[in-house]
């Protein structure tokens, strides 16, 4: 599949279930959403970009302490709905772009944020490449996304139910993969955690799947073997999936002076 088509499965994916993106528990989580404000530390003059903002979680945070905020995302129904239920926020302002390609102008942030998004994305070095050009020198990044482990096959295992469920995932990277990236397109890593993501099976799968694809889904995990069971922490009840953890990765990066 070439990159448009690829986009064009973002926007039908997330056109079809913006509600529940918005109501999500995983993604409106108080914890990670105080944190992304702890490490930025932003100022009340400070522009922040949110890229993929998605049920706009990150930018109504963002929007407490920062004098603008714009929230971006490449699905415009996606982004209308969000902005209806952050219409009170006067301070958000919504763009519809393609995070591979920002319609900004060199260095025109103090901040950028992109949080649960880039495993959407088919070209991270050109996401990069655009989180550097937009900000300001000394300028800060932040970055939260579920990750790929190291080893091959819990990588394979993981992107393929990932992919099971969401036609609009194309790949979850390694973190050593997005250090690469990060400093190759100049942005200086200064904090980073990685950490386990408790997701509760039912409400994950159907935020994009019908009653017999979740099925496959579920079946798919309930035939894997014992060490991917183990690493994915996967919990049934009656012979159900309740759980499973996935692995996220929360980086703070900076653009030298």
């Amino acid at each position: 599949m070439n990159d448009e088509n690829i986009k064009r499965q973002v926007q039908k994916t997330f056109s079809k279930s913006k509600e529940s993106y918005v109501t999500s528990k995983t993604h409106n989580n108080r914890k990670d959403l105080d944190m992304i404000t702890v490490w930025l530390q932003p100022k009340s003059s400070w522009t922040v970009l949110d890229i993929a903002t998605g049920g706009g979680h990150v930018a109504r945070q963002l929007s407490l302490d920062a004098e603008l905020v714009f929230a971006t995302d490449l699905t415009k129904e996606m982004l209308a709905n969000t902005a209806s239920h952050l219409h009170s926020y006067s301070n958000i302002h919504y763009v519809v772009a393609d995070a591979e390609q920002l319609p900004f102008i060199d260095e025109s942030f103090d901040a950028v944020t992109c949080r649960i998004a880039p495993h959407h994305f088919p070209n991270p070095g050109h996401f990069i490449h655009e989180v550097h050009r937009v900000l300001k020198k000394d300028g800060r990044f932040v970055m939260i996304d579920n990750i790929a482990p190291e080893d091959t096959e819990l990588d394979s295992f993981y992107n393929s139910f990932e992919k099971m469920r969401d036609s609009s995932h194309h790949r979850a990277w390694k973190v050593s993969e997005w250090k690469k990236l990060l400093k190759e397109y100049g942005l200086r890593i200064e904090k980073e955690i990685d950490r386990k993501k408790t997701l509760p099976f039912y409400e994950w799968a159907s935020r994009t799947l019908e009653e017999k694809e979740i099925h496959q889904v579920e079946t798919y995990f309930l035939n894997s073997s014992t060490r991917l069971k183990s690493y994915f922490q996967i919990k049934t009840h009656s012979e159900r999936v309740t759980e499973f953890t996935i692995d996220e990765w929360m980086v703070l990066s900076s653009k030298p002076l």
